[in-house]
């Protein structure tokens, strides 16, 4: 508990753990108001930040959640703004409006734990200051409608970095081609969720995003048409089928992706980083495209195939490539085995790998 008479310390930027209280001889939510120097301010519920109740959340407590946090409005001056925890039904007013002008100085703000939040707060795209926005495990949101971008030139106008993870649910973001935002946004993580598609908007309009990072995205089907995209990473996108017109793509990074059929129009492409330890042969894809680089970790008995050279049946699909690394091995040592190739270097394998070596992998 925090005794009243805590205004006094004006020169405060730091606050953790503050427990509000609305009546008594202890600190209100009152008192914040004059810290106009405070920038980090959290209010904390459990360890883990989630209600582990077997029976859930009541009503009653998600209406004192949503009375008190209503009242929490920042002081002006706050630059990095947290919620943890969170179970209320829906994110305060302050934070939901359209005009948004008390917390103008927002440069962060990090959302983790909203355990009964169904929608992303419709005014954080008018903040002319916000730089980076992370909303992390928010189970019960499954729709990111018009109101997140709200149709306006000015939308998300300095947002560098946007990460969405842990919205498992989530099946649906609507952004039209002709709506134009996150004209700065420079990356953009997705993780763990539904999609089934990214939205035409976020392709057509984000035209400074450079690194695209989307894992364990359930039903993503394919991704196309990111002309300004240089690093593009997937990893765990079970049903994806494939990644076209990509035209500035230089590095390419694919793990667990078995779906994977066609990479087309990708004709920059320096490095490409594969990870899959349970393909029998290499995808067909790698005829059709052709990095400088490659980069390979596969079971034992791939990497064997590999190593036969120009008498097996995986040469023709990465002899084209001028460095090749692939590396095979156990729990502990995922390098144990390994296949160095140059092409320049009249076609060479080097590799530690032979007969012997199948049955010690296995």
């Amino acid at each position: 508990m925090v005794p009243r008479r805590f205004r006094g310390l004006t020169n405060m930027r730091r606050l953790s753990m503050f427990r509000a209280h609305m009546d008594g001889d202890w600190c209100s939510l009152d008192e914040l108001g004059p810290l106009s120097q405070l920038r980090f301010c959290t209010s904390k519920l459990g360890d883990d930040g989630l209600v582990k109740r077997k029976e859930g959340v009541s009503e009653e407590e998600q209406q004192r959640i949503e009375k008190v946090i209503d009242k929490l409005c920042p002081p002006p001056g706050v630059e990095d703004l947290q919620i943890n925890g969170y179970f209320g039904r829906q994110l305060p007013s302050w934070m939901m409006s359209t005009s948004m002008v008390p917390l103008n100085n927002l440069k962060t703000i990090l959302f983790n734990d909203l355990a009964c939040c169904t929608q992303l707060p419709n005014g954080l795209c008018q903040l002319p200051n916000l730089q980076l926005l992370q909303v992390s495990r928010a189970p019960c949101i499954k729709h990111v409608g018009t109101g997140f971008l709200q149709a306006a030139a000015t939308s998300f106008s300095r947002l560098n970095k946007l990460i969405l993870e842990g919205m498992v649910e989530w099946e649906d973001w609507e952004w039209e081609e002709q709506v134009q935002a996150m004209r700065r946004l420079e990356k953009l993580v997705l993780s763990k969720c539904r999609l089934r598609h990214v939205p035409p908007g976020l392709a057509s309009s984000a035209s400074s995003l450079k690194l695209l990072c989307l894992q364990h995205v359930r039903h993503l089907s394919y991704i196309e048409n990111f002309p300004s995209v240089v690093e593009l990473e997937v990893n765990g996108c079970p049903d994806l089928e494939r990644i076209t017109n990509l035209p500035n793509l230089q590095k390419l990074t694919i793990w667990n992706c078995p779906k994977l059929k066609v990479l087309e129009r990708i004709t920059s492409l320096e490095r490409l980083v594969l990870k899959d330890y349970t393909m029998e042969k290499l995808p067909e894809y790698m005829r059709d495209i052709k990095p400088r680089h490659l980069q390979l970790f596969c079971r034992v008995w791939l990497l064997f195939g590999v190593a036969t050279g120009q008498s097996g049946t995986e040469w023709d699909k990465f002899s084209h490539i001028e460095h090749v690394k692939a590396y095979a091995g156990d729990v502990d040592n995922q390098r144990k085995w390994h296949i160095l190739y140059t092409r320049g270097d009249n076609c060479k394998l080097d590799s530690n790998i032979n007969n012997s070596t199948i049955f010690e992998g296995t």
